[in-house]
């Protein structure tokens, strides 16, 4: 607790107290109180206790240790692509995917006073949304853990000129003036949220279109890719993502991250994951889950 700014502490207690009592109906996630991953824990569970942590890491943990049912963790972005470290944190975490949510992104600025703003402290990604609107004003863009902690950090310095990219929660929780609203760089700004719990619930039927997230690593011989991925063309499942990154140092295999419509029980993604497996060196899902947004 002590990682977060001081007009954050008294909130974060407040909120750990209450997980504490009813860890059932916490929902984890990474960063202060007002952060757009709180936004989404109450979009998705209007009724769960949000249970603010300072690192993903952390937000894991709370889960695997009981502290928490759910965690709620971003996974891409429509504007800044996807969110690093997710890749590798996902399968070291042991937990299962369990559903999706959406977030429609509003960046605010906000600053302790009238004084004009220089500079403004926010998350890589957020500083990354915004960064047209910052450019076009000069504003000097200064990188911190997460969105509302940066807003808490500047109640607390109070320092002339220093504002933070947030969004509106943030500055209602510690008392900033709103300078600016839906600085976004795109009307279009959406925040894909994975919902992790340490057992798998699969969909139930009739519950409408399903997503399974994989990874698998390929063998490093031509063609690979090619042949692993042949099983969903010629079963007719749709892969809505594929994204490739790496493992280590060696860059002698590649590894990818994966979802397709359907799940284990199709006959179709049967057969296709079947002959994914014998394509790759190894193939781990992830989890299946109702599709919070139609794909087709």
């Amino acid at each position: 607790m002590e990682n977060y700014p001081a007009p954050a502490r008294a909130i974060v207690a407040d909120l750990a107290a209450k997980a504490a009592i009813d860890p059932t109906r916490a929902v984890a996630y990474q960063g202060a109180p007002g952060a757009n991953s709180h936004l989404a824990a109450l979009g998705y569970a209007p009724d769960c206790v949000p249970l603010p942590c300072f690192a993903f890491e952390d937000a894991i943990d709370a889960v695997r240790s009981g502290l928490a049912a759910r965690a709620i963790i971003p996974i891409e972005n429509s504007l800044h692509g996807r969110v690093a470290d997710m890749h590798f944190l996902l399968p070291e975490s042991g937990l299962s995917i369990i559903d999706e949510y959406f977030l429609r992104i509003r960046h605010c600025l906000m600053a302790p006073d009238n004084s004009p703003v220089k500079s403004a402290i926010s998350h890589p990604q957020a500083l990354g949304q915004c960064r047209h609107y910052l450019r076009e004003r000069g504003i000097q863009p200064v990188a911190y853990a997460d969105t509302a902690g940066a807003a808490a950090l500047v109640a607390e310095t109070r320092t002339p000129g220093e504002g933070a990219i947030a969004p509106y929660l943030a500055a209602e929780l510690y008392g900033l003036r709103l300078i600016a609203e839906n600085i976004e760089d795109s009307d279009d700004n959406m925040t894909r949220f994975l919902v992790l719990a340490r057992d798998p619930k699969l969909p139930t039927a009739n519950v409408g279109p399903v997503m399974t997230t994989f990874l698998f690593e390929v063998k490093n011989i031509p063609a690979a890719l090619y042949k692993a991925m042949g099983g969903f063309a010629t079963n007719g499942v749709n892969m809505t993502k594929l994204e490739s990154y790496q493992r280590g140092a060696s860059f002698a295999a590649t590894e990818f991250f994966c979802d397709i419509e359907g799940m284990p029980g199709d006959p179709a993604v049967d057969r296709a994951l079947a002959e994914l497996e014998f394509h790759t060196k190894w193939v781990r899902q992830l989890g299946s889950y109702r599709q919070a947004r139609p794909r087709t």
